[in-house]
């Protein structure tokens, strides 16, 4: 085997060598494995494609390039012809499209992309990536994937464990996002309150009612709206200045809904807001959930990764005390999309609720341990493998790595707090020092900062952030949201969970955010 891939490799430069770029002007895909003799051109064409990925790897680490290279839709689709033809490309025009998709996808690993709750890019996880897809399989049973599968048990123990659940007790799965951990987490509080549902559907139950934090995620709602609880029943908690909710009014909410006959059954405490960066008190909340008999949930999607960090986990003091909780590596450990977790505290429950008992999947005679044939507790069929680039960049970095990482995000938003926080031009859209790395601004341009008219200046002000943005993404410099806030004009929320982002890469946005914007 080994003698065959030396001629094969040699073979295919000797190939690319002699014919150079004009090698797959004739060559299709049917040219390739599994083709008779496909091995040669087949091992040339990947090679290819490995070395666009690694120029466009080293190019997106490099600050003197451009994070996007930006066209307005209706540009971009008259660059390139972007339709799908009756007849076959080259391969030749395959590599083509894949320079010119990358030319115009953002950069998300530039150390100045600050866009989402998801930036970066791992070089151990990149691998594992693609591995996973090289093995192409599913996650349904242990018979067509055994080691994703061990490896899915191994890791969600061992996050159950940092929760603080006793020897990592309870279940758990991955899911395509925080938003679908988070539904799930309501589909089993309601199945756990009201078992009949599953057979009967909701003309089974009573009126249900859910409660979250008037800043949570909008997948709650989503997910009720899903679920057929419908959004009116999601109602919303109030939340102090800096984004935490109250509990006082949880409480109240919860025994103003039982007087008019509705079923309180789902409380989702937030662990990083999504704008604020916040973190609910879930020991009060927990105290609630437990008077009232309501399921506690902690949509940790963005802050749950803080309890990697020795210095930071107290922000989710009271996290054991919950029936599940979401955790999403792909935000702050940097895990390449996607990779969420729900975590589980009573065991079985998943299984109970979401099995349907296929036969020609999950048959009972099978010569293994049938608990690792995961499937049928999960809603997919189909489930993409997503542990194996968490477990690997866990074996690479080990816990401390992730610890030093998330501690290093966190003191980079300190920094440009302290640096913008007296700065001419600057105010901070609440006091104090954010809890995550979420920091909150407006900028005023000079011409702005001495409007008398307070109406006058809100209105104006409200057209800054979008119009810096719009300029930021033409120049390609670095990206940066922005949005409005309840009754506050529109703001940035720089978030920080790039791990190639330096302090000068902070006082880079600073000046760039003036540069763009002091002509307004």
């Amino acid at each position: 085997v080994n003698g065959k891939l030396i001629i094969i490799f040699t073979l295919c430069f000797a190939s690319a060598f002699l014919h150079g770029s004009n090698y797959f002007f004739a060559v299709v895909y049917a040219d390739l494995l599994p083709a008779l003799d496909g091995d040669a051109k087949t091992m040339t064409f990947l090679q290819e494609v490995v070395d666009i990925l690694l120029a466009y790897i080293v190019e997106s680490f490099d600050r003197e390039t451009k994070v996007i290279d930006f066209h307005y839709p209706n540009e971009l689709l008259q660059l390139n012809n972007w339709e799908l033809q009756h007849e076959p490309a080259t391969l030749d025009d395959i590599l083509i499209s894949c320079r010119a998709t990358l030319k115009y996808a953002i950069k998300t690993a530039h150390p100045r992309y600050f866009n989402q709750l998801s930036t970066g890019l791992d070089m151990v996880g990149l691998a594992a990536d693609w591995l996973t897809s090289t093995a192409n399989t599913n996650m349904f049973t242990y018979e067509v994937a055994p080691v994703f599968v061990l490896l899915e048990y191994v890791t969600l123990k061992k996050m159950r464990e940092i929760i603080g659940w006793p020897e990592g007790r309870g279940d758990g799965i991955f899911s395509p996002g925080g938003a679908i951990s988070n539904m799930y987490a309501m589909l089993l509080a309601r199945f756990k309150m009201f078992p009949e549902v599953k057979e009967k559907g909701m003309s089974s139950v009573p009126r249900l009612v859910a409660f979250t934090s008037e800043h949570s995620h909008f997948s709650i709602k989503k997910g009720a709206a899903a679920l057929g609880i419908g959004t009116e029943s999601v109602i919303c908690i109030k939340a102090d200045e800096c984004g935490k909710m109250i509990p006082a009014d949880l409480e109240r909410r919860i025994l103003e809904a039982k007087q008019k006959g509705f079923v309180p059954f789902f409380v989702s405490a937030t662990a990083g807001t999504t704008v604020y960066g916040a973190f609910d008190p879930l020991i009060a909340i927990s105290d609630i959930c437990k008077k009232y008999n309501i399921w506690m949930h902690v949509d940790g999607a963005w802050g749950g990764s803080l309890l990697m960090s020795r210095r930071h986990r107290w922000k989710l003091d009271g996290v054991e005390r919950a029936n599940s909780v979401t955790w999403n590596p792909h935000k702050m450990m940097s895990v390449p999309l996607q990779c969420s977790a729900l975590l589980v505290r009573e065991e079985g429950l998943m299984q109970n609720c979401n099995q349907m008992h296929a036969c020609y999947l999950f048959q009972q005679d099978k010569q293994y341990d049938l608990s690792y044939d995961t499937g049928d507790k999960a809603l997919q069929c189909g489930r993409h493998v997503d542990i194996f680039k968490l477990w690997l960049m866990w074996r690479a970095k080990g816990t401390i790595g992730f610890e030093a990482q998330i501690d290093r995000c966190l003191e980079l938003s300190e920094y440009l707090y302290n640096k913008i926080k007296d700065r001419d031009g600057y105010e901070m859209v609440f006091d104090g020092k954010p809890q995550h790395t979420n920091v909150c601004f407006w900028y005023l341009p000079p011409g702005m900062r001495y409007i008398e008219d307070k109406d006058e200046k809100k209105k104006r002000l409200h057209k800054v952030a979008p119009v810096i943005k719009a300029r930021m993404m033409e120049y390609g410099t670095t990206m940066v949201s922005y949005q409005p806030q309840g009754d506050k004009v529109n703001f940035f929320r720089m978030v920080i969970s790039n791990p190639a982002a330096t302090f000068e890469d902070i006082d880079f946005l600073i000046e760039e955010i003036e540069r763009l914007g002091h002509d307004l």
